[in-house]
């Protein structure tokens, strides 16, 4: 009898938990280049030291773009056509990015009063229905549509039809998403009719204006209307969800309560500390190398997948001592990787931290005795998507 031996490659993601950073973090500090089998059975290397990490979001030799192409290796199955995936470089590369960049400018006239105000509107929902309450469903989840259904000009209301589609876009699946097909189908006709809705307002409405405009013939209506869907999706998911996650720090992590509501620094002050312990980037930030490239011990060759595992990154102590430990006074807090690096680091960073920082504020002044309502290991955590994200999060006060 012949025994054959193999090699089996840990599979990536880890673990689900957002309560604690995954176990396996620790063990890539010795390996901190290391190969990995993806949900859809690609190998890949895994990267997890800062220093590398920041390597590949900077380095031009690892293409964001490159990772869609036919037959690249993947860390799941596209939910969005394979154009999409460099989305910000497609809308600088069609003339949009100025009208982008003044739709999520946090300074926008009225924009904080109205985070202010939708924020307290919710919480009051909160109070008149009672506890328990849902803080993902009915406030995180709201409160981040509502502002990007501000920004696009579209009509609020319409938020939770967009807001659903998202629970099947972000899936991390080995196979092609029919629904994630479908969905997409009906967001972009739904942004298309938008375009020519007299009532619509915003970036949409901007968009549509230029139309009119002969520097802009090369645009269709279709890659218009793309920019409102991947603009509400990757905005929602984002903003959305490291909210949530700062709640759960927030309901579990009593340093973190402590220094949020009593400390010297306050949510602004701490906002990088908590950006840089947040674990709601469940997945890696994919990445395709596109020659050869030497990382730490390990030769990268043209054409492997590299996967930047941010939260290794966030607590690597080597940048950050005592990685574990809340210091919102930390020096270098604000060089945390959660929104990315290089070329494409996250535009919406300010409107980001704003839109966090309005909604904490709220919520803990209003509810001062906030506070899990369920052991914290009843918490159901989504699997196989992109972010980390409890199914629900209910609190009494």
């Amino acid at each position: 009898m012949t025994v054959v031996m193999t090699n089996r490659l840990p599979a990536f993601p880890f673990d689900w938990d957002g309560t604690r950073l995954p176990a396996e973090v620790e063990a890539l500090r010795a390996e901190p280049v290391r190969r990995v089998r993806t949900i859809a059975g690609a190998e890949a290397w895994l990267v997890s030291s800062y220093e590398l990490c920041r390597k590949v979001l900077e380095d031009p030799r690892f293409s964001l773009k490159d990772t869609s192409a036919p037959g690249a290796p993947r860390q799941y199955a596209l939910t969005i056509p394979p154009h999409v995936v460099n989305n910000m470089g497609n809308i600088t590369g069609a003339g949009l990015r100025k009208a982008v960049m003044k739709a999520i400018n946090p300074k926008t006239p009225g924009l904080e009063e109205w985070l202010r105000a939708r924020a307290g509107a919710l919480v009051d929902a909160l109070i008149t229905e009672g506890a328990p309450g849902e803080l993902r469903g009915a406030y995180a989840d709201p409160y981040s549509a509502g502002l990007h259904c501000r920004m696009l000009g579209i009509p609020e209301e319409d938020g939770p039809r967009l807001l659903r589609s998202l629970d099947v876009a972000f899936m991390n699946a080995p196979h092609e998403i029919e629904a994630a097909r479908l969905h997409w189908d009906r967001d972009i006709a739904y942004m298309t009719e938008r375009l020519d809705d007299p009532a619509t307002g915003g970036l949409m409405a901007e968009l549509a204006a230029l139309r009119e405009d002969p520097d802009y013939a090369h645009l269709t209506d279709e890659m218009l209307a793309t920019v409102g869907v991947t603009l509400f999706g990757a905005g929602v998911i984002s903003t959305a969800g490291f909210l949530t996650m700062a709640l759960v720090s927030v309901l579990t992590r009593p340093d973190v309560r402590e220094a949020l509501t009593t400390g010297a620094h306050g949510v602004a002050g701490a906002m990088d500390e908590l950006l840089r312990v947040n674990l709601s980037i469940g997945d890696g930030l994919p990445r395709l190398a596109l020659e050869d490239v030497r990382l730490g011990e390990v030769e990268v060759r043209a054409g492997e997948l590299v996967l930047v595992l941010v939260e290794a990154a966030n607590h690597d102590p080597e940048r950050f001592p005592d990685p574990l430990v809340f210091r919102p006074d930390r020096e270098n807090a604000a060089e945390h990787l959660s929104f990315g690096g290089g070329r494409h680091y996250c535009p919406a960073t300010a409107l980001g931290k704003r839109h966090a920082e309005i909604a904490l504020e709220t919520l803990l002044d209003r509810l001062p005795g906030l506070r899990l309502a369920v052991p914290v290991e009843q918490l159901v955590w989504r699997t196989n998507f992109m972010k980390r994200l409890p199914e629900r999060l209910p609190v009494a006060w």
